[in-house]
């Protein structure tokens, strides 16, 4: 684990696998509540692109895994995060990545996709229209109450709503700091993307029965050169279905 001080002297935690070639790396910018190695890891993801050649940047975001974990809402949100990718690829010396973001890290992706000219590629998954109809992660399924209101249950048992309670499960199982993620739902993303601005060729995955990923063909007009592939599988169970590995490794060859 690798560790680099960001713009606002946040720490953040990142792994790298693999050998440097000339071949840009490729980024992984995991989802809420999980870390790298919930998300890229334990999925399978890192370990097909290195049987590719590929070398393999995971950061955590701030908040969650090894990262600094403030509990100030003012210093969360994806476009915080956005900047946290760009440091780390100041720190790191890429000039060009392959970016994949999932969920909250696609909002994360987007951002900086739509800002910097260092993103060769671009693979986003479990995001949809909300993206453009809620400004960031879709919130009208799961809203952001819900899923404040069960990461500070003191009972999780009494979670009413099963898809926030789910939240809680996973950041109870990965030993969050719960008010850190706090911070972030109370502080996500909601403002327009400049999706136009996006030159990087773009991979929409998103889950065929995920409520978070709704009419991603809405988000693949949106954006010049995308296309989309729908995976089998929820919010959780998408980006842990093979397919998503393959597509990411086939779309970035």
């Amino acid at each position: 684990m690798k560790r680099f001080t960001s713009w606002d002297g946040t720490e953040i935690a990142y792994q790298e696998w693999g050998e440097r070639t000339p071949t840009p790396p490729v980024v992984l910018q995991h989802g809420f509540v999980a870390d790298a190695n919930a998300n890229w890891v334990a999925t399978g993801i890192v370990d097909a692109l290195l049987a590719t050649g590929r070398r393999v940047i995971a950061p955590d975001a701030r908040g969650h895994g090894a990262s600094d974990k403030p509990h100030d809402p003012a210093r969360y949100g994806e476009h915080q995060m956005a900047r946290d990718l760009g440091a780390l690829l100041e720190a790191c010396a890429e000039p060009e990545v392959d970016l994949v973001g999932y969920s909250m890290g696609a909002i994360v992706a987007l951002i900086l996709a739509s800002e910097s000219p260092r993103v060769r590629r671009l693979v986003i998954g479990g995001v949809g229209s909300g993206v453009i109809e809620c400004g960031g992660v879709d919130r009208r399924a799961v809203p952001n109450e819900a899923i404040i209101e069960a990461l500070r249950a003191e009972d999780p048992a009494a979670i009413a709503m099963p898809e926030a309670a789910a939240f809680r499960m996973l950041a109870d199982a990965l030993g969050a700091d719960r008010e850190a993620l706090v911070a972030q739902a109370s502080s996500i993303y909601r403002g327009e993307i400049a999706l136009q601005r996006i030159s990087a060729p773009t991979l929409i995955l998103a889950g065929a029965e995920d409520p978070l990923a709704v009419r991603p063909e809405v988000l693949r007009e949106a954006i010049p050169d995308a296309r989309l592939e729908l995976i089998p599988g929820n919010h959780i169970g998408a980006l842990g279905a093979p397919r998503f590995a393959e597509a990411i490794v086939e779309f970035l060859a």
